[in-house]
């Protein structure tokens, strides 16, 4: 294996954006950002700078509104464990295709059930009338769309867009339906965000949780953002960090170097989506060239994100490939990011109704160049017809 290696994962781990690093360190060993001595001011005064800077990346009305906390699965289990205590009867509205953070916390905490919307083959939602397409959702109750399941639910989740397949959500049309029947809305926007523009304010939404790993931050920490004014029973109990939202002595560091990525990622927004979307087109077209290789992720580049691409493999499992990319130097990865360590076939694709045992995610990011691209392509080919042969398969095997 050669010395140069091509990183294409940045949708479960993005490498930290420039600077991070270094506004971090002095804050390794901060005090207590809840004390009135001096070194505890100081460490409030980081903590709140690094709070503006997360506000200004989402467009939210105010920096109150971003609570951190040590990643984006405590942010959508917050979310979801408060939606659940405000209304104990209330089912709660979440699609096969949504995060398995979103949906292992939705079944948890929702005493009354899960309702879950068909999707169509591209893994998006339906939000009102006659059903888009097949591959129903085995959760507690399946419905057509969102406007179906929206009645008496304590909460309805929204991911801004996929992050195996990468496909955007109708999210706006999602918000507008949850808030008008005064319905809690939560959007996973761990992926989109840092990617494409997102506006918490003029999206009305009631909560948002973000990952700091995939924004190109420190590992450890992300944000739950709450709606001004929504008060909601905390997941964690104990003092009043947070202004009483989350106890627990705030991760200072951690939240300085979100700060920091969100500040490079708001100044580099517009030119990163331009190139990671012409990279990606490529990428798509190109490895689809190969025969028996499919694009799960949608066509048209208004219906994803500029990051993701999920490709199909008939004859081959996606590990080895996947093994063998890697020993080409190229980092890919097999499914989601959760669902592999399970061994399990992906939901996001059973719920498509599509191959789930045999997908390969390759994802860009702010460091992807047109090299990391071509050296995919490169190994690519090459890697799948190895596996064909040693397995005595063709592209038209199952």
């Amino acid at each position: 294996m050669g010395s140069v290696r091509h990183y294409l994962d940045h949708a479960s781990a993005s490498p930290l954006r420039p600077g991070v690093a270094e506004a971090m360190a002095p804050w390794l060993s901060a005090a207590d950002p809840g004390r009135v001595h001096t070194e505890g001011r100081m460490a409030r005064a980081a903590l709140e700078d690094a709070r503006d800077r997360v506000a200004a990346l989402l467009g939210c009305r105010s920096s109150r509104e971003v609570v951190f906390t040590s990643g984006g699965t405590e942010a959508i289990t917050m979310a979801t464990f408060g939606a659940c205590q405000r209304l104990p009867d209330g089912h709660v509205v979440v699609a096969a295709v949504e995060h398995s953070a979103v949906r292992r916390a939705s079944e948890r905490w929702s005493a009354a059930g899960c309702v879950s919307p068909v999707v169509d083959r591209s893994g998006r939602i339906h939000v009102a009338g006659p059903s888009m397409g097949d591959g129903a959702a085995a959760h507690l109750g399946d419905t057509s769309d969102v406007a179906a399941a929206v009645d008496g639910a304590a909460l309805v989740h929204c991911q801004w867009g996929n992050h195996e397949v990468g496909t955007l959500q109708p999210v706006a049309d999602v918000v507008a339906l949850a808030r008008a029947a005064g319905t809690l809305i939560h959007v996973d926007a761990c992926q989109a965000a840092g990617r494409v523009d997102v506006d918490f304010q003029a999206l009305g939404a009631d909560l948002m949780s973000i990952s700091g790993a995939k924004v190109g931050g420190p590992r450890g920490v992300g944000a739950l953002l709450v709606r001004r004014g929504l008060r909601l029973s905390p997941l964690f109990v104990g003092g009043e960090q947070e202004r009483g939202r989350r106890a627990g002595t705030e991760n200072v560091a951690g939240a300085v170097g979100l700060g920091a990525a969100c500040t490079h990622a708001t100044d580099h927004l517009h030119e990163e989506e331009a190139r990671t979307r012409r990279l990606l087109s490529h990428l798509l077209e190109q490895a689809t060239a190969v025969e028996g290789v499919t694009a799960y992720t949608p066509d048209e580049e208004g219906r994803r994100l500029p990051h993701i691409a999920c490709l199909g493999i008939r004859g081959v499992e996606a590990e080895p490939v996947l093994l063998g990319l890697d020993q080409a130097g190229v980092a890919v990865h097999s499914g989601s990011s959760c669902s592999s360590e399970a061994l399990e076939p992906s939901p996001v694709l059973q719920a498509m109704g599509v191959d789930a045992d045999r997908s390969l995610r390759a994802s860009l990011g702010w460091t992807t160049t047109q090299a990391d691209v071509d050296a995919f392509l490169t190994a690519f080919p090459g890697v799948i017809a190895r596996l064909r042969a040693l397995a005595g398969a063709g592209p038209d095997t199952p």
